[in-house]
Formats: C-alpha cells, sequence, structure tokens
C-alpha cells in the first residue's frame, strides 16, 4: 500500500483484523461486531446472512435458498455447502398429473415450492465451521426484525408490486407488509413474526441441549 491512491469513488480498502462485504450496510455492519466479539469469519457470514433476511425481503428469507463457497486453512481448504432447496419428495411426475399440471409447473404459490435451504445452509455453516454458540449470531437478527429497520426504495417497490397478490392470495404477507399500505422508503419497518420465529427457534434449541452444535442441530430441526 505504498504510495498515494488516485481517487476513485471505488476506493482499494485494506486492513489487518478483518473485513465485512455485503448487499446492506446493517448486515455488514452486524458482520463486523461478531468479528469484533471474537467470532470468525463464518459465525460473521452467519449472522449477516441471517439480518439480510430481515433487512432485504425482497431478495432472500428464511425460505429461500444459499450456495455457499468458503475457504477454511484449518478444515483443508476449500468446501462447498449446497443450501439449495429441494423438491419435497411428494412432488412427483404423477401428483403434479393427477393435479392437471402437464407442461410446465406454475411461477408461483406453493406448487414450486421447494424445501427451504437457505436456514439450514446457514446453521451448517456455523456448526461445522463457526465457534460461537447459536444466541451470539441469531440474536442481530431478532434484533432487527424486532426493532425496526429502513425499508429499502427496492423493497419499498417490491411490496408495493406485489399488493395485489398479497391481498387475494397470500393474506398472511399481506398482514405482514401491508398493515398500513405499502411502507414507504426509508420509514421503519418492523418484522415481529420473523422477531418471534427467530426467537421460538432460539428458545427451543436451547430447551433442547446445553451443547453448542446439539443446540444448532436443533435450531435446524425447528
Amino acid at each position: 500500500m505504498a504510495g498515494m491512491q488516485e481517487f476513485t469513488t471505488r476506493p482499494e480498502l485494506a486492513g489487518t483484523f478483518g473485513m465485512v462485504a455485503s448487499t446492506h450496510w446493517l448486515a455488514s455492519a452486524v458482520g463486523m461486531a461478531v468479528l469484533e466479539a471474537g467470532g470468525n469469519a463464518f459465525d460473521a457470514a452467519v449472522a449477516t446472512g441471517l439480518v439480510l433476511q430481515v433487512v432485504e425481503p425482497h431478495l432472500n428469507g428464511p425460505g429461500g435458498e444459499v450456495p455457499i463457497i468458503g475457504y477454511s486453512a484449518g478444515h483443508g481448504g476449500e468446501f462447498v455447502i449446497n443450501g439449495q432447496g429441494t423438491a419435497p419428495a411428494a412432488a412427483t411426475l404423477e401428483a403434479f398429473g393427477e393435479l392437471g399440471v402437464e407442461d410446465l409447473v406454475p411461477g408461483n404459490g406453493l406448487l414450486p415450492a421447494t424445501v427451504p435451504g437457505a436456514f439450514g445452509g446457514w446453521m451448517l455453516l456455523l456448526q461445522r465451521y463457526g465457534t460461537l454458540r447459536l444466541r451470539d449470531v441469531m440474536s442481530y437478527a431478532i434484533g432487527h426484525a424486532g426493532d425496526g429497520y429502513p425499508m429499502l426504495p427496492g423493497a419499498s417497490a417490491a411490496i408495493d408490486a406485489m399488493a395485489e397478490t398479497f391481498t387475494l392470495h397470500w393474506p398472511t404477507s399481506a398482514e405482514i407488509y401491508l398493515a398500513d399500505g405499502t411502507p414507504a422508503p426509508g420509514s421503519r419497518f418492523a418484522n415481529k413474526v420473523l422477531a418471534d420465529t427467530y426467537a421460538r427457534v432460539l428458545a427451543e434449541a436451547e430447551a433442547a441441549s446445553a451443547s453448542r452444535d446439539e443446540q444448532i442441530e436443533a435450531a435446524r430441526r425447528v
């Protein structure tokens, strides 16, 4: 890093402790907080990912997917965790045929839904490669979901575009995202249902065992 860099709005960043990059400033801040609290890169990644499920609901969520590519010097180098959703066991060609689906599976609704892989993928990363306990990484997402966060313009636009679908077909989504109309960009928005869900997962996991690994496995089952 010798010498002065030419000015750019995309400067080169360098450090000796750690760095977190994500698509949302709150998630990145959470990742750095985990590093500063003594967690490793994988602990930080899990906490960051769970917060992204809260603050960027138009891009990802607990019902989504996460392909993970990692590197661990202590575990033999590169690794991949496939947190992508799998088709339900009963989603056979025969079953779709009996439902009158002949050519293409519908693009939305319950029929095309996969078994969610995102939460299980993050938990597997935490269990195998992380060091912190479940509460240490989940508490940030629970806090942001329960206390609220600034609604992104992109998320506001996506919710507004889905308003009719939510109202007519997905009423529980309407209850969460349209309780007071489309949330305005920059307004403080809280997702109490998601906060309560994650809090229940954590409570049941901690009640299941005092062991770190067993708590994480319990959270995946919940």
